[in-house]
Order: C-alpha cells, then structure tokens, then sequence
C-alpha cells in the first residue's frame, strides 16, 4: 500500500513538467486505483466466507441445541421406556389411580428439574410406568401404569391455592409439566425396597433406586425391569425356608 501511494505522489509531482510525464503519472494512478480496488474485493471475499463460516456454525449449532437433548438409555443405545414414579400413598395411593375417572390421573406437582425433565423431554405415550409407593413403612413397587398423555404444563404450579404455587410459573412461560398415568394392573405381591436392595450389588447394580433413591422420577432399563418383573414370581416366603 505504501508502495502505491508513493506512485501516486510521485506521478502528482511530474504532471508540472512534462505531458508524458503527466500521462504516466495517470496510468500510475489509474493502476493503483486498480491494485487497490482489487485488494479490497479479495479482502471482501476473505471477509464474506469468514462471515458465512461464522453464520453456518451459528445455525448448526442453533439446530443442534434445539435438538432434544438425549435422555438416559439402556445398554444396547435404544431409549427407555419404563420409568420407576414414586407417591406417598397418603397423598395419592394406587387405589386412588384406580378409582380416578378412567383410571387415569395427571402427575403433577413434580418440583424437582431432573425429574421434570424426564417427564417434558423423555416420556412417551405407551411407556410403562412401576408404581411405587412411598414414605410409608414398607416402601416398594405396588403395581404398574402408562404413560397416555406425553407433558404438558404443570396447572397446580399457577394455583395460587395450591400448595405446589410457584411465582415464577405462568401460562405463558410454565416452569413445571406433568404427564398422564393410567392404572395397567395391581402386583401379585409388594416389591419391597429392602427385597430390592438385596440385588444392588447384583442384576440392580445401577438401578437408579438403589443408588439415587429420592428422585421421585426414575428411569428404568429394559434389563431392570426384566429382572423387576421376575422377582415378582418369586415365593419369598419359600426362599427363607
């Protein structure tokens, strides 16, 4: 550049001499016109695809984070589909599930965000549910239910009556959803928490029960529930002889 402007000044000192002088003066001149005008258009050019790079990464990632954000899976990649919901049975019992209209209830009140987002972002229509009661004396597993209705927002969360009222809730931005449960069928017997943790070292190793316990949402694997579901058959009574 610096070379440039020394052409120009240079060919402005010789238009006072001579006409050739002055002809050469404006060829120099009109080729660092050029040269400069050049440089800027390849600078542009540099310019423009750093833009677009930065633009295209902007929208990637923009997309990826409107992804929904995998949620937890059993061993083989697929998704889970049964989940472990706790109730204390003075609160909400599973006979009160099924005596609910259409044995069906909306899980609300959830208040925890890992829970919550169980709910909003992974649970499907169909996925099964093991109902399990607890804060009693004998907690456990009493029977199973489905999901039938995938989130929603959590109403009781703007009921200023309610004693699950959140401030920071509203309708247009709602902080806290729920699914619908529906009643499937009772237990043959109780599933224990002491009969479970029996296995925690064993085929229940990683079942979220026995490791994080007071999560009132957990996901179950397929191999879980398997194992869950055999126990069920299981005469423990008989195995104590």
């Amino acid at each position: 550049m610096n070379r440039i402007l020394r052409t120009v000044s240079f060919a402005k000192s010789t238009v006072a001499f001579t006409t050739q002088g002055q002809a050469h003066a404006k060829t120099a001149a009109k080729r660092a016109k050029v040269a400069a005008s050049e440089k800027q258009q390849h600078t542009g050019s540099k310019s423009k695809s750093k833009v677009t790079a930065a633009s295209a990464a902007t929208t990637t990632s923009s997309k990826v984070s409107a992804k929904e954000i995998p949620g937890p899976q059993n061993d083989d990649g697929s998704r889970i589909r049964v989940w472990l919901m706790k109730s204390e049975p003075a609160a909400f019992s599973m006979d009160d599930l099924i005596n609910s209209k259409d044995s069906t209830t909306h899980w609300d009140g959830v208040r925890n965000h890992e829970a919550k987002n169980l709910m909003k972002n992974n649970m499907k229509i169909g996925d099964r549910v093991l109902f399990y009661h607890s804060n009693v004396k004998e907690p456990g597993i009493v029977g199973l239910a489905k999901i039938v209705r995938e989130s929603y927002p959590d109403h009781t969360a703007f009921d200023s009556k309610s004693h699950y009222y959140d401030t920071k809730s509203s309708k247009d931005d709602p902080r806290w959803f729920m699914v619908d449960v529906q009643f499937s069928r009772k237990l043959k017997r109780v599933l224990t928490l002491n009969e479970l943790q029996q296995y925690k070292d064993k085929e229940l190793s990683r079942m979220m029960l026995l490791r994080r316990g007071r999560l009132s949402v957990q996901p179950v694997t397929d191999a879980e529930m398997e194992f869950v579901m055999g126990l069920e058959e299981k005469d423990v009574d008989q195995d104590k002889e």
